[in-house]
């Protein structure tokens, strides 16, 4: 347990915002437009694959903040 804190978590809350940001703005850019005339029941999967994809890298970047250690 760390006794003082550190800038590794501020910074890094701001970095997640800013890099899920940039990410929904990708989406919405380019993957809307291409499934817009698709039903429903069809956009439905490909939103939850997007909107888990970003859930991947983020056990590695929790453990950078909290101990300045990716692995």
């Amino acid at each position: 347990m760390r006794t003082e804190p550190t800038m590794r978590i501020p910074l890094g809350v701001l970095a997640l915002l800013i890099a899920l940001l940039v990410y929904g703005g990708l989406i919405a850019r380019y993957v809307g437009p291409l499934i817009e005339d698709w039903p429903a029941l069809g956009q439905t999967p490909v939103y939850i694959v997007l909107g888990v994809v970003w859930l991947l890298p983020l056990r590695r970047f929790v453990l950078w903040m909290e101990t300045g250690r990716w692995r």
